[in-house]
């Protein structure tokens, strides 16, 4: 009786330690002293100085939060949009057209969806002069382009679980559909669009296919000059500069999960409060 639990959670154990303990040792070889990253030389920290001087990584991560930032604000706007469309309107001309374009890049692979991109630059450039190279504004509108998937599912399922009465009810009170969306429709979803903004800036941040295929001279992003060195051998720099992305990652998935805890108990108290004010 007591076997399948014993197999399930030895199964849970080894995925977990699969997972997480090459993240584990690569964050402690990045305090290696030696210049050969797996080889233990002593505990030094003179990486990180070295990683924090060098304006090589400093400028590829600068311009990799930027286009992180940009592209995940802008994709929460246009996916939010579209997750309240696919969700509420149910019958509308062209809705399964427009519902397969939205999740294609789910399904489509990166590999694909960055020729694309790079063709349609090309010819862009050739009919009306834009854009003239390739870099920040181009990898941008790639990022938007495939991360804003990302948010209309995740919003489109936050909605789909959302009490519509509560919006009908307003509607018959005499709101406008304005002030229904204000009022009721975006504090509901409002995890769901941080959710989906913090996911966006996540696959913004670490992306390489599609960012490869969209930069250009002078643009390099933190995961392409990652990669490019990555190519040459891994050393105890790279090793610092992993570290200092997850820690600054998880610090931010912590924090806004926090909020979003805190969020969602206010709105379940204030809907308990709601209810027996009613009743």
């Amino acid at each position: 009786m007591n076997r399948r639990p014993t197999f399930l959670i030895s199964c849970l154990v080894f995925g977990f330690a699969f997972l997480y303990v090459p993240i584990v040792s690569m964050m402690f070889f990045s305090f290696n002293k030696s210049r050969l990253a797996t080889v233990w030389g002593g505990f030094s920290t003179e990486w990180y100085w070295k990683l924090l001087q060098n304006d090589q990584v400093l400028a590829a991560a600068t311009l990799s939060l930027k286009i992180a930032f940009v592209s995940a604000t802008f994709a929460t706007i246009l996916g939010t949009m579209a997750g309240i469309a696919l969700s509420r309107f149910k019958r509308f001309r062209g809705r399964t057209v427009f519902s397969g374009m939205v999740t294609a890049p789910l399904i489509m692979p990166e590999v694909i969806t960055g020729i694309s991109m790079l063709m349609m630059f090309i010819v862009m450039a050739e009919w009306i002069g834009w854009p003239s190279s390739r870099g920040f504004t181009t990898i941008t509108i790639a990022h938007i382009t495939f991360s804003m998937t990302y948010v209309a599912t995740i919003v489109q399922s936050r909605l789909s679980q959302a009490d519509v009465s509560i919006e009908e009810a307003a509607l018959d009170l005499g709101s406008r559909p304005w002030q229904v969306l204000r009022d009721i429709t975006l504090p509901v979803i409002s995890p769901a669009i941080v959710t989906g903004w913090l996911l966006a800036f996540t696959i913004s941040l670490d992306d390489v296919v599609i960012t490869s295929f969209t930069t250009g001279p002078g643009s390099t992003t933190l995961p392409i000059l990652i990669w490019s060195k990555v190519r040459l051998g891994v050393t105890p720099d790279i090793n610092a500069l992993a570290t200092i992305i997850i820690l600054v990652v998880g610090a931010i998935v912590v924090a806004l999960s926090l909020v979003l805890n805190r969020i969602e108990s206010q709105r379940e108290r204030d809907t308990q409060l709601a209810t027996k004010a009613n009743g």
